[in-house]
């Protein structure tokens, strides 16, 4: 599935029209990470062609522009409302609208799904007037396929103008991964009490809550040791045992498994062993209550994104780097880390929000190379970074 507009150029295109301006380091520092202070096409294209980083990424995480026609402010410091005004600096502006704004984010998508690395992933943070037609231009770039969620971000000030519909408390984020074998480290939530007693309903004699789960799994296994008899009994049409016999009759043993009165035989799963329950997919998040920065997201949020789709030592992507939420967290969660953004307030931003952060009590504060486009180029494109 594809979307159709005027102008829309092809991927060869997109990645020749792109100026070849040189990015010059402007501190001493040889650490990998890098802090990048120019328009994220030109960068994301240096990235490929100059630092060899193609198919490197193992993760993306952008929070673009959302296509709102406004200009964000800063104002004594601290990110100000949605303004027209020409009070207060200029953090960036989100005036594309339309297939110019689709198409915008279309060019960047390109680029960074060459980043991307065959485990990587990429999560994309949307409203839900543009999301939908933002996800059709990630399934044509990332493949359907490599679709995984739609997660729902409540947000923590809600928009609802009075209009003829219902109140507006959600943002997208979009995760799609390069391939089906994408880094994945099981995010888990704590239980709640409502989650003890509801989901571990029995308790045994020595007052250890827990439940009981299936000891057979869909798919026949043919003369495999799943398919064998246990205690006489067979795994139903259809259904192998989850585990070897063998294995079962361990668990038997030690009184892991629960008989029914007709004899069926479950696995007790017991409470104060597991780590939490899955995570859903839909988030909540509480902002920072004075963001520095417009649209400056919560530190877990990223965390929660950058623990689950990353390991250490992998390279995490930010090219509308905004406030550094992104890299912060992939600094301090021992990531390898890379954050784009034009604006000169957003480069304040990270720069203070990265001089807070320390690895341990040997290493002061993050250390990174600063990169910025040269001054006097005559090739600038226009660019409306968000954060």
């Amino acid at each position: 599935m594809q979307l159709h507009y005027p102008n829309k150029k092809s991927e060869q295109d997109i990645f020749d029209n792109i100026p070849d301006v040189e990015l010059l380091q402007i501190n001493d520092s040889v650490n990998p990470n890098l802090l990048i202070h120019a328009n994220n096409l030109i960068a994301l294209k240096q990235l490929i062609t100059k630092h060899n980083l193609a198919g490197k990424i193992d993760l993306i995480y952008i929070d673009p522009p959302f296509a709102t026609n406004n200009t964000f402010t800063i104002t004594n410091g601290r990110a100000s409302t949605i303004s027209n005004s020409k009070n207060g600096d200029v953090a960036y502006t989100d005036t594309l609208k339309g297939f110019d704004f689709i198409e915008f984010i279309r060019e960047r998508l390109v680029l960074l799904k060459m980043l991307l690395s065959d485990k990587g992933s990429i999560y994309l943070h949307i409203d839900y007037k543009i999301g939908h037609y933002v996800k059709v231009v990630m399934d044509e770039i990332f493949g359907i396929e490599n679709f995984r969620n739609d997660i729902t971000r409540v947000k923590c000030n809600p928009k609802n103008f009075a209009r003829k519909g219902y109140g507006n408390i959600k943002d997208l984020i979009l995760f799609y991964s390069k391939s089906g074998n994408l880094i994945w480290n099981e995010p888990k939530t704590p239980y709640t009490e409502d989650d003890k007693t509801k989901l571990f309903p029995k308790t045994d004699k020595n007052g250890r809550r827990y439940t009981t789960i299936p000891l057979h799994a869909p798919g026949e296994t043919q003369n495999g040791k799943t398919s064998q008899a246990f205690k006489g009994i067979l795994p139903p049409q259809g259904r192998h045992w989850r585990s070897d016999v063998s294995i079962l009759e361990q668990w038997d043993n030690d009184g892991l498994i629960e008989w029914s009165d007709n004899g069926n035989p479950r696995k007790k799963i017991f409470f104060d062993e597991q780590e939490g329950k899955r995570m859903q997919d839909i988030w909540e998040f509480k902002d920072p209550q004075y963001p520095v920065y417009p649209t400056e997201k919560n530190p877990d949020l990223l965390d929660i994104i950058v623990k689950t789709s990353s390991n250490e030592n992998s390279i995490v992507l930010d090219c509308f780097a905004g406030s550094g939420t992104t890299l912060k967290s992939a600094q301090t969660n021992g990531r390898q880390w890379i954050g784009i953004d034009q604006s000169d307030e957003a480069i304040k931003a990270i720069t203070q929000k990265l001089d807070g952060v320390e690895n341990d009590l040997f290493v002061a504060k993050s250390d990174y190379k600063l990169l910025t486009e040269e001054k006097h180029s005559t090739q600038q494109l226009v660019c409306r970074n968000g954060g």
